[in-house]
């Protein structure tokens, strides 16, 4: 990726700055945008005219008037550009395309196993981007960046999977050079937790600064919205609560090779096989959701009592961070109310009032889109970063 943080001409003209403005959509006039950036009308003109050639933004219908020519109004071009969104889970792949305020335009999934090794699954991810690509009539050239979501810990800087403990084969691999030399844009890489967190935020809670998002699935981890910011932490893992020991697991064995960890307590193969040893045919938590939604009650009560174990956790995050709103996606999710309430009646009864009193306990509202649609939100906030659009401006290649 060549370094935009040093570039010059139009870089230093502002122009960034304005489009900073324009990117939440709300169409303005140069009046309007003169009078906020408190800017000559015609210093505001040479910078709207510099993105409109990048196709960033455009003329909307015109204003009010208030008497004689109505002033025309410049907004973002949503779908002038386009960015990728790449989910990959332990057992599935999902691609879409979502245009710069992150709205699918087209998307794609294929079960996949992700211990099929770096390679196998990259190109599948090249294959399916490309197509969709294609199917949405976009060519190359529009493709601003990608962002994609793995299943294990992530250095942030570089992008790389760093001791995943469900991706055998992908330990430092180069995930982003790999993409960069097929797409020849910039790609981001996060654990998949974080990006979801991103997608949530972005598609039902927008308005929220503090969000705790949760997954409950192969694995179990969390992604953390605080004060508005993404939070990794010092290593990037950030939210990595599935390893945290849990009282009731002593004797049960971790794929991190610890024992007594959440993930091998409550996570979906975790229940599945409480539920094996109680007689019932469940292999992993798909089967688990199926006896649920057929009103299996000893399934019922697994998934309750599950949820209690990720509540225990969840209250000790809970007086540390103090969210607003903990949205609960993945598999287990999808039993319904039982998981939740499961975790509810631990949260509740162990933690201060102060600290619950507007406390939101939910189901995640984006579903299965939520991975695609925080991956793209992720290449998006780097496409469109006042540097990135610098080094546009002026002719730096990403």
């Amino acid at each position: 990726m060549s370094d935009i943080s040093n570039v010059s001409g139009l870089a230093s003209s502002g122009a960034s700055e304005l489009f900073q403005i324009l990117r939440d959509g709300k169409p303005r006039t140069r009046s309007e945008l003169a009078e906020q950036m408190g800017l000559a009308r015609s210093t505001v003109t040479l910078r709207i005219e510099a993105l409109m050639d990048l196709g960033l933004v455009g003329f909307v219908q015109d204003a009010v008037s208030t008497g004689g020519r109505p002033s025309s109004r410049i907004a973002l071009k949503a779908g002038s550009r386009v960015v990728l969104g790449v989910d990959i889970g332990a057992s599935h792949l999902q691609v879409a395309v979502t245009d710069l305020t992150g709205h699918l335009l087209s998307q794609s999934a294929r079960a996949l196993e992700i211990t099929l090794g770096p390679e196998a699954v990259l190109e599948a991810v090249v294959e399916i981007g490309s197509e969709l690509l294609a199917e949405t009539g976009r060519s190359p050239e529009d493709l601003l960046a990608v962002g994609i979501g793995l299943p294990g810990p992530v250095e942030h800087r570089t992008g790389r999977p760093i001791n995943p403990p469900i991706m055998p084969g992908w330990n430092a691999y180069d995930v982003p050079g790999f993409l960069q030399s097929q797409f020849h844009v910039p790609v981001l890489v996060d654990n998949d937790v974080n990006i979801m967190a991103l997608g949530e935020r972005n598609m039902a809670w927008p308005e929220v600064d503090d969000l705790l998002f949760v997954k409950v699935a192969t694995g179990i981890g969390s992604g953390i919205v605080s004060s508005g910011m993404l939070q990794r932490g010092a290593d990037g893992v950030a939210g990595d609560i599935g390893h945290i020991r849990v009282p009731g697991g002593a004797e049960l064995l971790c794929r991190c090779g610890n024992y007594g960890c959440l993930e091998a307590v409550a996570s979906g193969p975790a229940v599945a096989r409480k539920l094996q040893e109680s007689g019932l045919s469940a292999a992993n938590g798909r089967d688990v959701v199926a006896l649920v939604a057929q009103g299996e009650q000893e399934a019922v009560r697994a998934v309750r009592q599950a949820g209690r174990d990720v509540g225990e956790v969840l209250s000790a995050c809970l007086s540390m961070m103090n969210p607003a709103v903990i949205v609960i996606g993945g598999s287990m999710a999808l039993t319904g109310e039982h998981f939740i309430a499961g975790v509810r009646e631990v949260i509740y009864s162990r933690t201060m009032p102060l600290a619950t009193q507007h406390l939101q306990i939910v189901q995640s509202a984006s579903g299965l889109d939520a991975g695609v649609v925080g991956a793209s939100m992720l290449a998006i906030q780097h496409a469109l970063s006042p540097e990135s659009i610098d080094g546009m401006l002026a002719g730096v290649s990403p």
